[in-house]
């Protein structure tokens, strides 16, 4: 799979992509889509190689891990097995979500420590929130010592080359004492240490606007997750471009928002093979979206 288009096919098959996303198209490097591995969970721990082959094959370019221990690694495969696998298939991992409660909580590295070592020998370059535990965030002050623990968390990833990231869902809009756990981190963590992961789905979910919050805070974002909603019931998942999301109006802003990586996730299936699903979702973002 190639991972940049050259500028004969940009100017050819790519053309008519420009008009209807020229910010998109000058804001990636055109690695390809990537793939969150969560919306292939099941199917994971069962035969982890032929899943990677299989992700590849859907047309991937990358994939954001999650689930990673020290003992068993990714799914019985040691980090460095892991990269090899996804060396092996033509992939690569920009991100992984590592949950970093212990750290909020008492402050200990060990945890956190395997995941920077999970991070490194896999090629990472973000270690990614993916949610916390609720408990830590009741009051605004909670939200300001939580935001100034990212900002320690950030620094030490700093000093062994990656960088941190959070990981919305929609809890993070629920008002307390006159602001919000997202406008908080926004707020008091430093952009140069944390990046942002927004999850398009839950800010929609949760009634807001992606573009607005873009605007609001232009480059925090490298990564984005793209998982659209069922038109029906919008506490389901559908593949993209099928839902009720307009990511075609949202993703041209991705210069303005800063991303660098566009990150299928899925969580659900109705009626559809999970790999005829992210194969859709990948086809959409590579010929409709231009990702």
């Amino acid at each position: 799979m190639t991972s940049r288009r050259t500028f004969l096919t940009q100017a050819g098959l790519v053309s008519a992509g420009i008009m209807l996303a020229p910010q998109l198209l000058s804001a990636k490097d055109k690695k390809g889509p990537g793939l969150q591995l969560y919306s292939l969970r099941d199917q994971l721990p069962k035969d982890v190689k032929g899943v990677i082959a299989n992700i590849a094959k859907a047309g991937y370019a990358e994939v954001e891990t999650f689930g990673y221990s020290a003992k068993n690694g990714f799914w019985g495969l040691s980090a460095k097995e892991f990269s090899a696998l996804l060396k092996a298939n033509g992939l690569t991992t920009p991100s992984g979500h590592y949950g970093l409660d212990e750290f909020f909580g008492t402050g200990k590295m060990d945890t956190f420590n395997s995941y920077i070592e999970a991070a490194l020998a896999t090629g990472q370059t973000y270690i990614v929130i993916p949610g916390l535990n609720h408990d830590f965030i009741k009051t605004a002050a909670d939200f300001k010592s939580i935001a100034d623990k990212m900002n320690k968390a950030a620094a030490i990833c700093k000093t062994h080359g990656l960088k941190l990231g959070y990981h919305n869902h929609n809890f993070e809009w629920k008002e307390t004492e006159g602001t919000t756990f997202y406008d908080t981190i926004l707020a008091e963590t430093d952009p140069a240490l944390v990046s942002m992961e927004m999850d398009i789905y839950w800010v929609v979910r949760a009634g807001h606007d992606p573009v607005s919050i873009f605007k609001k805070h232009p480059g925090r974002f490298a990564m984005v997750h793209v998982k659209d909603m069922d038109k029906t019931n919008p506490e389901l998942n559908t593949e993209i471009g099928s839902g009720s999301i307009d990511f075609k109006t949202i993703l041209s802003n991705a210069k303005l928002a800063g991303i660098k990586h566009f990150i299928v996730e899925q969580e659900n299936y109705t009626n559809i093979d999970p790999y005829k699903s992210i194969a859709q979702s990948s086809a959409y973002l590579k010929n409709t979206l231009h990702i």
